[in-house]
């Protein structure tokens, strides 16, 4: 008989802590860049253009032994129907013997090891001494990237929020955010200020790291109002199509990926790439490969960095386990015989 762990998004919202899971994904990225992971080949698809969309990821962490699966959707038109936008399911294998091991709402995780995600290349990338972060866009993933980015930067000074549809929702994002991080995520000192922005490219040149989360098909930054010694952290290209910002900033830009093919495919280096902007010889190397050293991070105070992340189902697996394991110790989820 088979028995699997079953965790809902109320169990994993109570076992994960962001620290936990920034160490988690670093290690990830340190086992794919030694050659102890494989990802395998996306599959997309977008039901109605801009708006409904779904992708299914899969992948093998050898050392943890597990191999496995997440499937997530944005439906923009969800919350008329009480549902959040995104959604996800993961699914853990033992990959000693293929049996399952565990079954998790994604919604959460998916948010919370992207949140790290980001943040980690922006502590490997941007400049240590970096004080304005731009996010760039206000949904369900900018908090995440905010507690994260934080967390990886206490000497962040100020916080802008930009989100090109619609003010009032960054405004009611930044009014909420301090108690969110208190609550959530245990920040509860953030010296930080924290602002909507309606001028992106005011914004843009004050800023030192740069996280963009939307999903977006035309550039939102344009190249000029970049300073130099800027760092992207760019979240949103998960599709082909999808473009947040300009192609020409990848033009002299130290570009690090989470997976070569997927960004080439789907990533912001989609574009660049068809454009002939940057070459894939230009991709400087995965994000683990600064982890363990087979790669240089920045080179310079003026150079303008770029992690292009497209997401990959290593983070969600190795979270899940994370997630499966801590609430072992507390007694939650329910074991399902199958």
């Amino acid at each position: 008989m088979l028995e699997m762990k079953v965790l809902k998004m109320e169990d994993t919202v109570k076992v994960l802590k962001m620290k936990d899971v920034i160490e988690t994904i670093e290690e990830v990225y340190r086992a794919q860049s030694a050659g102890a992971s494989t990802i395998y080949p996306l599959i997309t698809e977008e039901f109605v253009p801009g708006s409904a969309e779904m992708d299914i990821k899969s992948g093998w962490l050898k050392d943890a032994g597990i191999y496995g699966l997440k499937s997530v959707s944005w439906f923009e038109e969800n919350d008329k129907a009480g549902l959040p936008a995104l959604l996800g399911t993961i699914l853990i294998f033992d990959a000693k013997t293929g049996a399952p091991i565990g079954l998790l709402d994604g919604s959460h995780i998916t948010g919370i090891r992207t949140g790290a995600a980001g943040a980690i290349g922006a502590k490997l990338l941007a400049r240590k001494d970096a004080k304005n972060l731009l996010i760039v866009g206000a949904g369900h993933v900018a908090t995440f990237q905010a507690a994260a980015t934080l967390l990886s930067f206490p000497g962040i000074e100020k916080v802008m929020v930009y989100d090109g549809l619609d003010y009032d929702n960054a405004d009611r994002f930044v009014k909420n955010l301090r108690e969110t991080l208190a609550a959530d995520f245990g920040i509860k000192e953030a010296a930080a200020e924290f602002t909507a922005v309606k001028d992106i490219a005011e914004a843009t040149g004050e800023s030192d790291i740069i996280i963009t989360v939307t999903p977006s098909r035309e550039p939102i930054i344009k190249k000029e109002w970049v300073k130099p010694g800027t760092h992207f952290s760019c979240i949103g290209s998960d599709m082909a199509g999808k473009e947040e910002i300009d192609p020409e900033i990848f033009a002299g830009a130290k570009v690090f990926v989470d997976d070569i093919e997927q960004c080439i495919n789907v990533g912001k280096i989609e574009i660049p790439i068809k454009k002939g902007i940057m070459t894939r010889a230009n991709i400087s190397g995965i994000i683990g490969d600064v982890i363990t050293g087979k790669a240089a991070g920045r080179d310079n105070e003026e150079q303008i960095t770029v992690f292009d992340a497209t997401g990959t189902a290593l983070l969600d697996l190795a979270t899940g386990m994370l997630a499966i394991k801590e609430a072992e110790k507390q007694g939650l989820g329910q074991i399902v015989e199958l």
